[in-house]
Formats: C-alpha cells, structure tokens, sequence
C-alpha cells in the first residue's frame, strides 16, 4: 500500500504532465484560457485512476492540493473551480473563512463521490452549499449512512441542463449510498431505482451565489475510466466555470 504522500506526488506528477499536454492542445484550438481546477484530495484513499481522468480532459488546468491545509487565502484569484475528492471536517476558523470566500465569490465547486461526507460540524456547508450528507454517525434524528462496494447501477437522467450535455441512461459499477441527507431544494439531475441506493446520484445545490454540483459517483477505476463519467465531470467543471 503507498503512503498517502508518495500517492500525491504521483498525483501530482501525473496531473502536471496532463496540464502541460491540455495547454499545448488548447494554445492551438480554443480562444478561451484553460479552467484552472483547484483539486482537494485527503483524509480518504483512493485509486491513481482518479487523476488518470483528468489526463484525458481537455481545457482544464489542474492543481492538486491536499489536506491538511487545503483552503489558503484568495484561492478565488487563482482558481475558477474547486474540485473535492476529499473527506474532511474542516474546523480551523481561517480556512472555513477560506472556502466561505471561495464559494460567496461565485466560484464553482464540484462535489465528487465521498465528499459528500465533509464538513459533518459545519451545516452552512451541507445544508446551503451541497444541499446534502452522508451521515457518519446518526444525527439530528436522521440514522447512519450506509454504503456498499461494487454494486451494478443503471443510471437515468431526469431533467433537461447542460451538465448532462451528451449524457443518456448508462451502466455503471460503483459505490451504492443510502440513507443519505438530501436537501428537498435540490435540482435533481441523475436517478437510479436500485434498492442499495438513495434515488438521487447527482444534483445541484440550491445555494444562488455560485455553481454548485454534487455528483456520486466515483469510487474507483471502474467509474474513473468509464466514458460517461469522464465526461460527466469534465461537463459538470464547465457548468460550474460558467463555460455552458
């Protein structure tokens, strides 16, 4: 097993050599300047396939930082998008007042996988930014969460937005949630009916001051090399960017 730091400097090495291919490729077609992606990682293993993903976008620039210490200061002046990946409970007063400015900047944010359990201390976030959480422990008279590896989804959309541009009904094997909190102001975008899972797989977040999108999917290398799913992403970065 590597250490997490050995697995974020191959992340880091590897997401470099796909900037410097991505900005090459874009100089030469695309008359807007790359997305710069602010991705968080940490406090949560993960496969390298995760970032092998974001080597095959296009028009993204990408930086990897992860926890601890994630949210530094005037991260809006560098970053168009926050990308989390991570699973942390961020309580240090000056990077809370970090993100808070991030997100009320009108910066987009990108909500991936177990992510969705970030922040369980902190119900500005869950409630008005994500517009849900998965529980780790029972609260607020809500049960645990659950979960389960390597389950079969068919996945359907159930709405008409730009995220899911070229996104029909697909199979997938992932990871399967339940008992999650939602928020019922949500603007739902993927369903599936399988029993393991709640009904909703991605949405966007009610909150009105920036672009906010919550996708589960994403556990491992059969959803980061699957097509949909890249593409999904790469749709949901330029949704939050503003780009669609």
């Amino acid at each position: 097993m590597k250490s997490h730091y050995q697995i974020w400097a191959m992340a880091i090495v590897l997401v470099i050599a796909a900037v410097t291919s991505i900005g090459a490729a874009d100089a030469n077609r695309a008359p807007q300047s790359p997305v710069r992606v602010l991705l968080v990682t940490g406090g949560h293993e993960h496969e390298l396939s995760f970032y092998e993903m974001f080597a095959a976008q296009t028009g993204l620039t990408v930086a990897v930082n992860p926890h601890p210490r994630a949210f530094r200061k005037g991260m809006a002046r560098e970053s168009d998008v926050l990308v989390l990946y991570d699973l942390a409970d961020v309580t240090d007063e000056a990077e809370r007042g970090n993100l808070k400015e991030f997100v009320e900047s009108g910066k987009g944010v990108v909500v991936l996988h177990h992510a969705i359990a970030d922040n369980q201390s902190w119900p500005w976030w869950y409630e008005e930014i994500v517009g849900g959480r998965y529980l780790l422990a029972a609260a607020d008279n809500h049960p645990a969460s659950k979960f389960k590896h390597d389950v079969d989804f068919k996945v359907r959309p159930v709405t008409q937005h730009p995220i899911l541009e070229g996104i029909g009904p697909f199979q997938i094997n992932d990871e399967a949630y339940k008992d999650e909190w939602i928020s019922p102001k949500v603007h739902v975008l993927l369903e599936t009916d399988n029993p393991l899972n709640d009904k909703p797989m991605a949405w966007v977040s009610p909150y009105s001051k920036s672009r906010v999108v919550y996708i589960q999917l994403g556990h491992g290398p059969s959803a980061h090399r699957h097509p949909v799913y890249r593409k999904l992403v790469n749709n949901a970065i330029m949704w939050a960017a503003g780009r669609t």
